[in-house]
């Protein structure tokens, strides 16, 4: 069972809590995680990944393990802790300002 952490804006689009669980086939990639994520909450696709080129938006930022993940390769295999439910997958908006 896979644990995202989810921003307040992304929370409240898809109607949910801080944190959502579900199942992911292995291997547990970035990417695995995404699409699993806007199939199963589709109000979510185009918000977290570009809808052209699936990138990740800009604004977003992404945590595993007290690592930032965000320009690690969306196919690269998660840490096993993530993989297994122990640590959760968080998407984190990003703080911008002047």
């Amino acid at each position: 069972m896979i644990r995202v952490v989810l921003p307040p804006h992304l929370r409240t689009l898809a109607q949910v809590g801080s944190e959502v669980r579900f199942d992911v086939s292995a291997p547990v990639t970035q990417q695995s995680i995404l699409d699993a994520l806007e199939d199963r909450y589709p109000m979510l696709k185009g918000t977290i990944r570009d809808y052209a080129t699936g990138k990740r938006r800009p604004f977003l930022r992404f945590f595993g393990c007290n690592n930032d993940l965000s320009f690690d390769s969306a196919d690269a295999p998660l840490p096993d802790a993530i993989a297994t439910g122990i640590e959760p997958f968080m998407i984190v908006g990003a703080v911008a300002g002047g």
